[in-house]
């Protein structure tokens, strides 16, 4: 019950903070900013807009706002390939690395059971809305940024952007490719006779 108060109150700070960023870069000339304060504020800007999403995510089964068609996947073998061609499994690899190497935090995704499968596929729905949300709201804001002539800002806004929320949309989507085929084989062996 806290975190559905508390969590969305974070959001709503984190969005006014990232308005504020935006205000405050559109009065300033892009020559008034030092290369590193730029830098840091394309951090900032990827960080409270994802963080809104990540909060009321937390908080809320965020991903009903999107329809089950959009999370059924059309075309697995171009997305694989897409995947690929991206690669993404060396994104996975240093996910596992980084943060979900360990068998406390994995567990709470997926337990090895039918229940776990069904966890996961929630959290992946969970995670794509939450990283497309903020993809898509930090492309939106660059638009005054590239209007205001913050190219560096721009630049290094949508490289972590691409990084941080596309990256984890797109693995959000090849993890539902193998879920289905887990559920494809499950039903083959329910339904064959013995």
């Amino acid at each position: 019950m806290v975190k559905k108060i508390l969590f969305p109150l974070i959001a709503i700070f984190l969005a006014y903070r990232s308005y504020e960023l935006l205000k405050t870069l559109w009065f300033l000339e892009p020559d008034a900013l030092h290369w590193s304060v730029k830098i840091i504020s394309a951090i900032l800007i990827n960080l409270f807009i994802t963080g809104v999403f990540a909060f009321v995510g937390f908080a809320y089964k965020t991903n009903r706002l999107l329809t089950k068609r959009y999370y059924h996947i059309k075309n697995p073998k171009f997305l694989n390939k897409f995947a690929q061609l991206l690669n993404i499994e060396l994104f996975r690899k240093f996910l596992l690395v980084l943060i979900w190497g360990k068998d406390k935090y994995r567990k709470r995704y997926f337990d090895g059971t039918q229940q776990g499968l069904e966890n996961l596929d929630f959290q992946t729905r969970q995670s794509e809305f939450g990283h497309l949300g903020a993809f898509i709201c930090i492309l939106v804001a660059i638009i005054p940024l590239i209007l205001q002539k913050h190219f560096l800002i721009t630049i290094v806004t949508v490289l972590l952007n691409v990084i941080v929320n596309l990256y984890p949309v797109i693995l959000q989507r090849v993890h539902r490719i193998k879920i289905e085929r887990i559920r494809s084989i499950q039903f083959k062996i329910e339904s064959s006779p013995i």
